[in-house]
């Protein structure tokens, strides 16, 4: 164990081990059919299963059907769902992974355009496709920009609806075989609006101090802790900055965590920024290689539990150094994923973790070991 490199040593958490320290990052794919997941989801998730990744989540996951960011969305809040769900979570499983999901609601951001039609609030051309709008919702009558619709203000009543619907898209997770829930806090969605005073002018329980405004995520994921098998891990992703010194702040951030492990929550998946604007909006701050790897630090540091670092994460020397120096838990690919859905089984050999093929699926690695033995590879003058 010592002589293995940190990016693929196991990691145990609660009854699960997992291969490796590599995580597909929840990504959005914009193409469910009212909120069903489609091949397309399949396949796209497979492929990192076979590419050697330790867990691979679904992307964003709506508990409610109006908590779709777009209408190409995935949710749990039909049991007619949990079908492609289980395709999946059985899928991975199989080929090694461990199937995760991330249950949330998009809030202010719900029923908005997919990215490539502009990723904005919807329009007539949006009309004109049969994407019709809904009424967003969010702690206060604060829209999320200039342009963008006025969200209602959930009462009492639709908060406990919300909690409730949480936890029964968390039984559907269980019933898919999922073997990880996240509860999405981050980037602007719906709970992330209730945590930040930008977004939240409240006056009642769930608004104005600190306390108050951790709230109702205290509430979810007490519910979902709850709802939830004993010997699996839940994990919560928070946008640990809002970019803004008058919004939500890494002390804040440590604060929730504190909280949230008393509750029972295991990991703190770390991004950041996200209430105004685009999801990956990075808050006024520089996006570079690991730019938001010093929030995952503080906060495992600081609330003294297992975190997940997540952003510009591209190189396997760059996430092995991560590990090594106890800044964060686990490795969340993205985007590099989509480059190279073989990106974790590559990273084994760059590491010296993998000489030949003993890591990857044994359908294809017997091709590449010939491969190596008898290609005379082009080489150009």
């Amino acid at each position: 164990m010592t002589d293995t490199p940190h990016l693929f040593r196991p990691i145990t958490l609660r009854g699960i081990t997992a291969r490796n320290r590599v995580v597909i990052s929840p990504m959005c794919q914009y193409s469910a059919h009212e909120g069903h997941l489609e091949d397309w989801h399949l396949v796209n998730l497979g492929r990192f299963a076979i590419g050697g990744a330790g867990i691979v989540f679904t992307e964003a996951t709506a508990v409610q059907k109006s908590g779709r960011i777009t209408h190409g969305c995935p949710g749990l809040w039909t049991d007619s769902q949990i079908v492609g769900h289980a395709r999946v979570a059985q899928f991975a499983l199989t080929h090694g992974a461990i199937p995760a999901i991330q249950l949330g609601h998009a809030g202010r951001k719900s029923g908005m355009q997919r990215p490539w039609f502009g990723n904005g609030p919807l329009n007539e051309a949006d009309f004109a496709r049969g994407d019709m709008p809904w009424p967003p919702v969010g702690p206060s009558e604060i829209p999320v920009a200039e342009g963008w619709p006025v969200p209602h203000a959930l009462t009492g009543e639709d908060i406990a609806a919300l909690v409730a619907d949480f936890v029964a898209a968390t039984r559907r997770a269980q019933a898919a075989g999922y073997k990880i829930v996240e509860i999405h806090g981050a980037h602007g969605y719906l709970i992330h609006s209730f945590l930040s005073p930008l977004s939240n002018k409240r006056t009642d329980r769930y608004g104005g101090d600190l306390e108050g405004r951790m709230r109702l995520a205290l509430e979810v994921a007490a519910a979902v802790r709850a709802a939830w098998p004993e010997d699996l891990p839940v994990f919560f992703r928070t946008s640990a900055v809002d970019g803004d010194p008058e919004g939500w702040t890494l002390p804040d951030t440590v604060e929730l965590a504190k909280r949230l492990k008393e509750i029972g929550v295991d990991v703190m998946d770390c991004s950041s920024s996200g209430i105004a604007g685009a999801a990956t909006a990075s808050g006024g701050g520089k996006r570079q290689p690991g730019f938001q790897v010093p929030f995952a630090e503080e906060v495992r540091r600081e609330a003294r539990m297992p975190t997940m670092a997540v952003g510009l994460i591209t190189h396997p020397q760059q996430a092995e150094d991560i590990l090594a120096a106890g800044r964060a838990d686990l490795i969340a690919i993205g985007r590099e994923a989509l480059v190279d859905p073989m990106w974790a089984l590559h990273a084994a050999k760059a590491l010296g973790h993998d000489s030949g093929y003993g890591t990857w699926p044994v359908q294809s690695g017997w091709w590449l070991a010939v491969r190596d033995k008898t290609s005379d590879l082009y080489r150009p003058e």
